[in-house]
């Protein structure tokens, strides 16, 4: 299935380059709320503290404190494969053409042992060859999932195999990355400029 077959306005890519929205938030401004909620975030096990999907979050923040906990049980305590974590969060973040989480997720991905030229083709919108069963499984939920809002019988019965579940989890993955990757691109999170993983172009419209 190809990633390149989405229908993806060319605005997010033009938007990615425009000023940021919802600029992080001087701690004097903070309301109470919002230094709870940023105290909250910081005895996580997350390094990169208030950043990415976070600063635009904190404008509201009991939604953030609750997608927090969702992110923190699937990247730190859900039994998938982290590879397979990996690699489903960069296939939704090409979905939305979401830089930021692409630009924190690509490396951990390759980290994790996901060969550099399967993210790099899935960067272009090309179906990656050389990919596992495993992977290539993962890969066809995650986009079919992404394009039709469901899978199929025979996406299904490809990573039934890995149990309940890590499905139910793949699919949440799915999902907590399309929601906070969505705030981002709404808010117009910037990405890391300094960061080495692949640039994302905008699908074209058709």
């Amino acid at each position: 299935m190809k990633l390149a077959t989405l229908i993806v306005g060319a605005m997010v890519a033009a938007s990615a380059c425009a000023q940021d929205r919802m600029p992080p938030i001087p701690a004097e401004k903070m309301t109470p709320a919002q230094k709870e909620a940023a105290k909250q975030l910081a005895s996580t096990p997350r390094t990169a503290g208030l950043n990415g999907p976070f600063v635009p979050l904190l404008r509201s923040p009991e939604l953030m404190n609750r997608l927090q906990r969702v992110g923190e049980y699937l990247r730190y305590q859900s039994p998938l494969n982290p590879k397979l974590r990996e690699l489903t969060i960069i296939v939704t973040a090409r979905f939305l053409t979401q830089q930021y989480e692409w630009d924190a997720h690509f490396p951990l991905a390759v980290t994790n042992g996901l060969k550099r030229e399967i993210g790099v083709a899935i960067a272009q919108g090309r179906h990656p060859d050389g990919m596992s069963d495993d992977e290539d499984a993962v890969y066809n939920f995650a986009t079919e999932l992404l394009q039709t809002h469901g899978v199929s019988d025979a996406t299904y019965a490809r990573v039934a195999k890995f149990g309940d579940q890590s499905v139910v989890d793949l699919a949440g993955l799915v999902g907590y990355y399309s929601a906070i990757g969505m705030v981002m691109n709404v808010a117009r999170t910037p990405a890391n400029a300094a960061s080495e993983a692949p640039k994302l172009a905008a699908f074209p419209n058709r």
